[in-house]
């Protein structure tokens, strides 16, 4: 597991070093080196030096070299000069090194307008060199660096397999991604959405804040399939399943080496794709961002100032709108035991353009949406056409919902209470779904304020008094609360038992002994209604009630 310490070795330990690099060495300095041509390609990576003379030697090369020669077999030949500097560009080096003294004694002209015409790098030490002294301390800096380069690709690829394999969350992952690269990770879709992120805080809330800026430059960083570094350590690593691209993985201002970048990069992105593999194959990560998203919001356990980031960033207007919970709950089970709701109600969402919404599962029996209205509009219309577009999409699979709606707000702080509103609201229309295409807590009446205190202490122990003896005999239970549901209806009552009246009228008169109450006292029947309503709505709260 990562330690929240980031991988950052210094850059001799890089496993990778420019043609800068190498002439920055102090070794490198007493020879009083010069650049004379090519110094707008000092960024170019040596993979290796090579002291050679030979006037052929580009046929020999790989790329990425740094040649050592002290011409010798150059001198008084203009041709050969020019030759020598244009087959190593076919060879594609990374620099040539002239050694002054011995075939030169300045630089030779030819070499240095060819060299800059190829986008050679052309440098010459003034000063004899030991060409095997730089030989031996590059080469020892680049193998130490690769192992070291190794070393991480083998760390971070246990530490996150490990994860993936332990049943971790995508944020369990991305937090080990950013503790690795001590930096903020976010993860994106191809529609530059953000489904998660990690690292501090105070710098994602900056990255976000700003999203649709930052994530146009990710847009033109992002490379065509590969780890793609930029110049202020932002890495965008592709995200792939199954041959397909489907999102970013984006670290924002990685310290380390950029070799390390592309290690860290690679490692994550394949960790990612894993995780995606393992995980739920009926939840992508679009719906597990919105579903955390709107969890945060609905318990308040973040800071609004950072929701609100979070909010613009996943694609949700913020700016003068007004935002409306809802609540869908099934009527009935899923066809097949299917849970086929978000992708009806997004399909709803798409036919109003001016209202925007995240939706997302909420248990395993319902599903919540946060509309994002524009202030000018009229929101409990804006509301009430998206019900009714939602009842047609949901009746065209066979399915009957409810829907229950909380208060609209203003500000992103005031979700949280009217996302309670919204899950009783739709709790309370379940039992009694409404005439209406979307329920307000004015339409659920007492019912709809038994639901909203159905923890309480008090009316639990309410409950346990108004009902303590039927509470262990549900036969006379179901008795009483059909003869309340049914107006007093003694006959109505008796048919829906299948039973005579008289025998009705005995089951009567034990549930007014074991009470101690008499049915015909107004006053004590309202207490024992809402006894069953309170009872009812206990029941009803379970792990599938999205409380």
């Amino acid at each position: 597991m990562g330690d929240g310490r980031p991988d950052t070795p210094p850059a001799s330990a890089a496993g990778r070093l420019t043609v800068r690099d190498v002439l920055d060495l102090d070794l490198v300095a007493p020879w009083v080196p010069e650049v004379v041509a090519g110094s707008a390609h000092l960024h170019r990576a040596v993979r290796w030096l090579h002291v050679a003379e030979a006037l052929d030697v580009g046929v020999m090369l790989s790329g990425g070299e740094m040649v050592l020669t002290t011409g010798l077999l150059l001198a008084g030949d203009e041709r050969a000069q020019r030759e020598y500097v244009e087959s190593m560009q076919r060879a594609d080096v990374a620099a040539v090194v002239l050694g002054l003294g011995r075939a030169f004694r300045t630089t030779p002209e030819p070499m240095r307008r060819a060299a800059e015409r190829c986008g050679v790098p052309l440098i010459v030490l003034h000063r004899p060199a030991p060409f095997a002294r730089l030989t031996e301390e590059v080469h020892a800096r680049l193998v130490h660096g690769r192992f070291a380069a190794l070393d991480l690709s083998d760390r971070v690829r246990s530490s996150l397999t490990a994860l993936n394999l332990s049943g971790a969350s995508l944020q369990q992952v991305l937090d080990e991604i950013a503790a690795h690269s001590g930096c903020p990770a976010v993860v994106v879709n191809l529609a530059q959405r953000v489904l998660a992120s990690a690292g501090d805080k105070g710098s994602l809330n900056d990255l976000l804040r700003d999203w649709e800026r930052v994530s146009g430059q990710v847009a033109e960083l992002a490379g065509s399939g590969a780890v793609t570094v930029g110049p202020d350590g932002w890495i965008v690593a592709p995200l792939e399943a199954r041959g397909r691209q489907w999102g970013r993985l984006v670290l924002f201002g990685h310290r380390g080496p950029e070799e390390f970048g592309r290690v860290l990069g690679a490692r994550a992105s394949e960790a990612l794709a894993m995780h995606r593999l393992l995980g739920d194959q009926d939840r992508g990560w679009e719906d597990q961002a919105a579903e955390s998203l709107l969890h945060d919001l609905a318990t308040g356990t973040a800071r609004p100032e950072q929701l609100v980031t979070r909010v613009r960033a996943a694609g949700l207007p913020v700016n003068r709108r007004i935002f409306v919970p809802l609540v869908v709950r099934p009527l009935g089970a899923a066809p097949e035991g299917r849970d086929d709701l978000p992708e009806p109600i997004e399909h709803a969402l798409a036919e109003h353009p001016g209202v925007a919404g995240l939706v997302a599962r909420i248990g395993t029996a319902g599903t919540a949406v946060l509309l994002s209205i524009p202030a000018g509009q009229d929101a409990d219309a804006a509301v009430r056409k998206v019900a009714v577009r939602v009842h047609e999409e949901l009746a065209g699979r066979g399915r009957t919902v409810v829907v229950g709606a909380g208060f609209g707000c203003r500000e992103l702080d005031e979700v949280r209470r009217s996302f309670v509103e919204a899950v009783h609201v739709a709790d309370a229309a379940v039992a009694g779904p409404p005439d209406a295409p979307v329920a307000r807590l004015r339409d659920v009446r007492l019912r709809g304020l038994v639901r909203l205190l159905r923890d309480e202490p008090e009316l639990q122990a309410f409950i346990g008094r108004e009902l303590g003896p039927l509470l262990g005999n549900p036969a006379l239970l179901e008795v009483l609360r059909t003869y309340l549901a049914t107006g007093r209806n003694k006959s109505a009552a008796a048919q829906v038992h299948h039973v005579s009246r008289p025998a009705l009228y005995r089951r009567l008169q034990s549930i007014e002994s074991l009470l101690g109450i008499d049915l015909d006292d107004w006053e004590q029947l309202t207490s024992l209604y809402v006894a069953l309503l309170a009872h009812e709505a206990q029941r009803a709260a379970g792990p599938g009630s999205g409380r």
